[in-house]
């Protein structure tokens, strides 16, 4: 009977867990400031950002170009990352991610989407 109470036991933090872990954001305070597209791509690989701006298309494989007023680059986002979240190409988001540097122009891969 203690090795079935261990299981459980064991199988419901895993469950708490994981449900924690998908409701954590990034940092919000003083500092974590939305920067311009431009800007971010000049960024080193790796390097936390916030963007604000629209997606203009999506561009297949949970790829989609984001835009500002200053220039445009390539997002990733994860279909776990979308929610519950629906938007069109005419509303402004913000996306909180990082840098992915692996590419030439550097991307963005997202950890999380709000609508403005």
């Amino acid at each position: 009977m203690k090795m079935k109470q261990l299981i459980c036991l064991s199988g419901l933090l895993v469950v708490v867990g994981l449900s924690v872990h998908a409701q954590q954001g990034g940092y919000r305070g003083p500092g974590a400031v939305a920067i311009t597209v431009s800007e971010a791509k000049g960024l080193r690989d790796d390097t936390p950002v916030i963007l604000q701006g629209r997606i203009e298309r999506f561009l297949g494989d949970e790829k989609y170009l984001f835009s500002d007023d200053t220039g445009n680059i390539i997002i990733e986002i994860d279909n776990r990352v979308w929610g519950n979240i629906s938007i069109d190409e005419n509303e402004t988001i913000e996306i909180n991610g990082e840098i992915d540097g692996k590419f030439r122009g550097n991307e963005v891969e997202v950890r999380t989407i709000r609508k403005l």
